[in-house]
């Protein structure tokens, strides 16, 4: 398979998959679709449980890991924790430096 994010590796992995579906036979509808190893090591590394949809096998697979920022970015934007989103928690330097320019030794 030739897509480029996470989530898109796992859709067309299931593409055919009917639901619902236990994990085991995800994984193998995955297998069987040719996906490449890191789609089929995260989706063998959701809960063993009956996935009713694909919206809850997306939500189940550990999509974040080695994840490039240009596939990370969409995602960190619809987490459901409390408290500040990720785009608010990512700061690119330090504020006033910015503002202001460099300390210039003081």
């Amino acid at each position: 398979m030739a897509t480029t994010t996470t989530d898109e590796r796992v859709r067309a992995a299931l593409s055919e998959a009917d639901f619902p579906a236990e994990k085991a036979d995800l994984v193998r509808r995955a297998e069987q679709a040719d996906a490449d190893s890191r789609t089929i090591k995260a989706l063998r590394a959701m809960p063993p449980v009956t996935y009713e949809n694909l919206r809850e096998v997306l939500r189940s697979v550990p999509l974040d890991q080695g994840r490039d920022p240009a596939e990370e970015a969409p995602r960190r934007q619809e987490h459901d924790k409390p408290g500040l989103a990720q785009p608010e928690k990512d700061i690119s330097g330090h504020p006033i430096i910015d503002e202001l320019g460099e300390n210039r030794g003081s």
